[in-house]
């Protein structure tokens, strides 16, 4: 978190502000010294455009994937019935 918020030239301050927290509980949150709410985590994942999986390091790709209307079509029509016969 803290490479991203510094890409972005951004204090502690600043994103706690966004996050409506101290920066005081931002640098905890940033050095893990206590675990962020899932409701700042999406308020992150919203402000820098990243997925949660990027802030929770789970992916190297920093930018939301977009939906492929196509995939889900696929899928939906994957879960039909096999006819037999």
């Amino acid at each position: 978190m803290r490479n991203l918020r510094e890409d972005h030239d951004k204090t502690q301050q600043q994103i706690a502000e966004v996050l409506g927290t101290s920066q005081t509980m931002y640098s905890r949150y940033e050095r893990g010294v206590n675990e962020m709410p899932i409701r700042c985590l999406l308020t992150l994942c919203e402000y820098y455009h990243v997925s949660a999986d990027y802030l929770l390091g789970l992916a190297e790709n920093q930018h939301k994937k977009e939906k492929d209307p196509g995939r889900d079509k696929e899928t939906a029509e994957g879960r039909g019935t096999k006819k037999n016969g």
